[in-house]
């Protein structure tokens, strides 16, 4: 309640309550002065109580004039008792004039010791009062309990900057000096760094700060790695070198590298055109809604203005996140979450009649490489037979519009996710050929940055681990974009579509894996060096090996035929079609070696009916 009161008061009504102190302070201590200087208040009558009703007046004013009222109490100490002594002397110098002007007679030294007890009574109230609002903000449940970690001048330093923060209460200080521990500096005691679990939770800490600037980087991502399993937030002092940076950052956590600066290319989202026109007042349906680029499609056909979007996802965790996010930001457009897999049949028919869908984007599939090929039947059951159950229903229940969201590794594959996405397109391709109702269109993009699964988070974390970096082989490439260019370039290609288009984006030059983690280390401070390297501080780069089903580089368009859209970063590749026949006995073979579990029959449909990697490509990858 009075932490309630303390924050709700205005700036005004703080500094009338200063004046308001000062001016009952100043008669008491002129009347204790009189006592100390042998002068009784009732022998000299009504002279004495004039003069202390002329120093309430006198009092509230001359604090307001000489900013008394505007010394933050949590910074009062030696600037604020020096405003504090001339304030005093001043009004012994007004208290003096006045027994002049009206011939009182009071003797001088009544008015020394009223500026002596002055001094000391207008110090003192403000200390209490000082220390009072913090015991009142310290037990306010929104206050940050922290620790600090190292005892040395930065941590002493750094405690007495953080007892002037009114959101912050450090609670102690840790540290790994067995002189130290048990001891208390400044008020604060030292605790072991082996009690820093049973601490924590016993004082519920909320964060810990390293005040440790000059051990190496590599040391200190190592030890908030450690202290991050406890539950805190870690953070870390910088050392003065690192404050006069330009690009200094107080906070330990590796901060987030510029995407588009590993990129190495400005941004083509703001190149790409609107496409609220196609969108707007339309139904849409999102499948593998709760994924990444499932989420961003919803968040950027929302800003279209859609009549109503549903979110379909079999993850019900990433489903009510995306429906969460979505209700927040949005409240004005009609939403629905539909958990289940594309797989049924059922759902997905009563789904699209139910709220009249007029545009289908697929985004659900699985699409981890490593993940799909040590799945084979799940993968393909998903991504290609979830795609025709969701691209039949569209045609039959007569949506204007279906989009797949695919991928550069359903060129010429050498995985089962890059196979099982070319299947996917081959089935919409023989739809597209046989429905005029409906426009059918695919697109295709290389690896999307910041997604689950993408190499940025997990370098981030390797980073942060102080290291090693792994990487698959010095000269893997990948072409990459961002979240929101991928969700763009979908909506435009639904936009673009003229019915069996692939479309796929000029994303200039791949960028090698290797230089991007090299940029990433550097981007956060620390240096690359190599694996028997003792000598220097820094984070390796380790070579694993390209794993099963990887590429050493991604194409995006099996053959160089190519035709322009309406946007020139955006291209219509030209590729060959199964006929209805043949794509008929692909899918009936498929469904058979699924049925039976027979992983090496899925693989043979995928290698017969899908095109064979380049046979330099392959060369390459057994030679890496």
């Amino acid at each position: 309640m009075l932490y309630q009161i303390v924050i709700s008061m205005s700036r005004k009504q703080k500094q009338a309550i200063f004046c308001l102190m000062d001016a009952l302070v100043a008669p008491l201590a002129f009347l204790f002065a009189c006592s100390l200087g042998g002068i009784s208040a009732v022998t000299w009558g009504g002279a004495v109580w004039a003069l202390c009703a002329g120093l309430v007046a006198i009092s509230a004013l001359m604090t307001s004039k000489m900013g008394l009222t505007r010394l933050k109490l949590n910074v009062y100490e030696a600037r604020g008792m020096n405003k504090t002594f001339l304030f005093a002397a001043s009004l012994g110098l007004a208290a003096s004039a006045i027994d002049w002007l009206f011939s009182i007679g009071i003797p001088s030294r009544v008015f020394a010791i009223f500026v002596i007890v002055m001094v000391c009574a207008a110090i003192t109230w403000r200390i209490v009062l000082r220390y009072l609002t913090g015991a009142i903000y310290r037990q306010a449940d929104q206050l940050r309990r922290v620790l600090i970690y190292g005892a040395g001048q930065a941590g002493r330093q750094l405690l007495e900057a953080l007892r002037h923060d009114n959101e912050v209460d450090v609670l102690g200080f840790v540290d790994d000096n067995v002189a130290l521990q048990g001891l208390h500096i400044a008020g604060t005691q030292v605790h072991s760094a082996h009690h820093l679990r049973d601490l924590v939770s016993e004082l519920r800490i909320d964060r810990i700060i390293l005040a440790m600037p000059t051990i190496t980087p590599v040391a200190t991502a190592r030890l908030a790695n450690r202290l991050r399993n406890i539950g805190c937030d870690v953070h870390r002092l910088p050392s003065f070198p690192d404050l006069i940076r330009e690009n200094g950052d107080l906070k330990l956590d590796v901060s987030p590298v510029s995407i588009h600066d590993l990129l190495g290319r400005s941004r083509l989202e703001r190149e790409l055109p609107g496409v609220s026109h196609t969108y707007q007042g339309k139904c849409i349906l999102v499948t593998g809604a709760g994924g990444s680029i499932g989420a961003e499609l919803c968040r950027q056909l929302a800003a279209c203005g859609p009549k109503r979007l549903v979110m379909l996802d079999h993850s019900e965790l990433a489903l009510y996140q995306i429906d969460k996010e979505m209700r927040a930001q949005f409240p004005d457009i009609e939403l629905l979450p539909v958990l289940g897999s594309v797989m049924n049949a059922g759902l997905v028919q009563e789904t699209i009649l139910d709220n009249q869908i007029d545009i289908i984007l697929h985004a659900a599939a699985y699409k981890h490489v490593p993940m799909v090929e040590g799945n084979t039947l799940e993968g393909l059951s998903n991504n290609v037979l979830g795609t025709k159950v969701v691209a039949d229903l569209a045609r039959s229940c007569g949506v204007a519009r279906f989009i797949l969201v695919s991928t550069d590794k359903a060129v010429r594959p050498t995985s089962i996710m890059g196979g099982s996405k070319r299947m996917s397109e081959l089935v919409v391709q023989d739809l597209a050929e046989r429905c005029s109702q409906t426009l059918f269109s695919m697109v295709r993009f290389g690896n999307v940055l910041g997604s689950s699964g993408s190499v940025l988070p997990l370098f981030q974390d390797q980073i942060a681990r102080g290291g090693p970096v792994t990487v698959t082989h010095p000269d893997v490439t990948r072409f990459f974009m961002t979240i929101s260019e991928a969700a763009r370039l979908v909506l435009l290609a639904g936009s673009f579509a003229r019915g069996g288009d692939v479309f796929a984006l000029d994303m200039g030059e791949p960028v090698k894996i290797d230089q991007l983690a090299r940029r990433m280390i550097k981007g956060a401070g620390f240096n690359v060096v190599a694996t028997d390297d003792t000598d220097h501080a820094g984070i390796e780069i380790r070579y694993t090996g390209l794993r099963p089903g990887e590429k050493l580089h991604e194409e995006l368009l099996i053959t160089s035929d190519m035709l322009t859209t309406p946007h020139p970063k955006i291209l219509r590749a030209q590729e060959a079609r199964l006929t209805e026949f043949e794509l008929a006995n692909a899918l009936r073979d498929l469904r058979k070696a699924i049925e039976n579990r027979n992983v090496v029959a899925a693989r043979e449909v995928v290698n017969r009916w899908v095109e064979a990697p380049d046979p330099q490509a392959a060369l390459q990858q057994r030679g890496a």
